[in-house]
C-alpha cells in the first residue's frame, strides 16, 4: 500500500523508539530485552495500524504474548487517523470490530495515546464506544506524557490541565504504567519516584505499577515479591492493577507465564479468578458509566475484592 504524505509523517521509526533511545535507566539482564520488545511491538502495531488505515492488521511479526501491545500502538495509530481526517472514529472501531475485540482494553488505551500526541481533550471530535472502559483512554493519556515527558511528570509532577479534575487519578494511573518502563522495572526506583509525589497520587501510580508488572510480565518472582514489599501500604492498588491485566491476559486468551506469576504474586489468586474479580465489580457498579466515578467505583470494588480474599486466606 503507497503511504500518503500524512501517514509517512506520522509513522514512526522503530530504530529510534526505544528505552535506550529515550534515555532510560538501564534494566537488569533480560528484562531489558523484554520491555525492548514491548515497545518494538508497539511500534509495529501502529506503523501497520497507520500504513493500512483499515482492514485487519498483519501482526504476523508479532510473538503472541506481545500482540496487545501491538494493538495499543495501533489503537493510536487509527485514532489519530480518525481524528485528523474527521471520520468520527470509524477506523478505530473497525480496528475493535474486525481484529480488536479481544484487545478492546489496548486499543482503547492507544486512543488516548493519540488525543495526548495531539493536545486534545480525550474523545474529543470522536466518541468511545463502551460508556465505561473508554475512560481507559486517560490512562493512556497519562503514560504517553510520562513516557515522552519523564522530567515534567515525574521531576517537576506537572499535571496537563486538561488532566486536572476527575480524570487525574485515571491519568495517573497510566503515568504508574510509564514508571515501570522509566524506573526500568526495579522495584526500588520505582518506589522511590512515587514517594516524590503528593500522598493522595501515590495509589493511582501503584495500580498502573500493578498493571504493568503484571501485563509486562518482566520481573521474576522475587522480583515482584521485592515490588509487593515495597508497596505494603498500597497492596489493594497493587491488586486493581493486577486484576486489570489479569482481565486482559484472559480476554485476549494469551497467558504469558511471567504475567501469571505476578498475578499470583500480587493478587495471592490465579489470573482467571483475578479477572473475574473485574468482572464482578463491573456489574456492581451502581453509578452512570459515563461518568469518571464510575470507573472509580469499578476500580474500588475491585480493591474490595482482593481484600475480602486476602481475610480469608489470612482467617484459614
Amino acid at each position: 500500500m503507497t503511504a500518503t504524505p500524512l501517514r509517512r509523517a506520522l509513522a514512526l521509526d522503530p530504530g529510534r523508539l526505544t528505552l535506550a533511545g529515550l534515555g532510560f535507566p538501564q534494566a537488569a539482564p533480560g528484562v531489558r530485552d523484554r520491555l525492548e520488545e514491548v515497545v518494538h511491538s508497539f511500534v509495529l502495531g501502529y506503523n501497520d495500524g497507520l500504513a493500512r488505515a483499515s482492514g485487519p492488521l498483519d501482526l504476523s511479526g508479532v510473538a503472541p504474548e506481545f500482540r496487545g501491545f501491538a494493538y495499543e500502538g495501533a489503537g493510536m495509530s487509527r485514532c489519530l487517523l480518525d481524528v485528523l481526517s474527521l471520520s468520527g472514529g470509524r477506523r478505530l472501531q473497525e480496528l475493535r470490530e474486525e481484529q480488536g475485540a479481544s484487545y478492546i482494553h489496548l486499543i482503547t488505551v492507544g486512543a488516548g495515546w493519540a488525543y495526548a500526541r495531539l493536545r486534545l481533550p480525550v474523545w474529543k471530535l470522536t466518541r468511545p464506544w463502551h460508556p465505561l472502559l473508554g475512560w481507559l483512554a486517560w490512562d493512556g493519556w497519562g503514560f504517553h506524557q510520562a513516557f515522552f515527558r519523564p522530567e515534567a511528570v515525574f521531576g517537576r509532577r506537572w499535571i496537563e490541565r486538561a488532566a486536572r479534575g476527575p480524570v487525574r487519578a485515571i491519568r495517573d494511573q497510566g503515568v504508574g504504567r510509564a514508571l515501570w518502563f522509566y524506573g526500568a522495572a526495579e522495584p526500588e526506583r520505582v518506589a522511590k519516584t512515587i514517594e516524590g509525589f503528593a500522598p493522595e497520587r501515590r495509589a493511582d501510580l501503584w495500580a498502573g505499577i500493578g498493571l504493568a508488572a503484571c501485563y509486562t510480565g518482566a520481573l521474576p518472582a522475587d522480583g515482584v515479591d521485592d515490588l509487593a514489599t515495597l508497596g505494603a501500604s498500597y497492596r489493594a492498588d497493587l491488586a486493581q492493577g493486577a486484576a486489570f491485566a489479569a482481565k486482559a491476559h484472559h480476554l485476549s486468551g494469551i497467558r504469558p507465564p511471567g504475567s501469571a506469576i505476578a498475578v499470583e504474586r500480587l493478587t495471592g489468586t490465579d489470573l482467571a479468578t483475578a479477572a473475574a474479580w473485574t468482572d464482578r465489580a463491573f456489574e456492581q457498579v451502581a453509578c452512570p458509566p459515563s461518568s469518571p466515578a464510575a470507573y472509580e467505583a469499578w476500580r474500588a470494588r475491585i480493591r474490595h475484592a482482593w481484600a475480602e480474599a486476602h481475610q480469608a486466606k489470612e482467617t484459614t
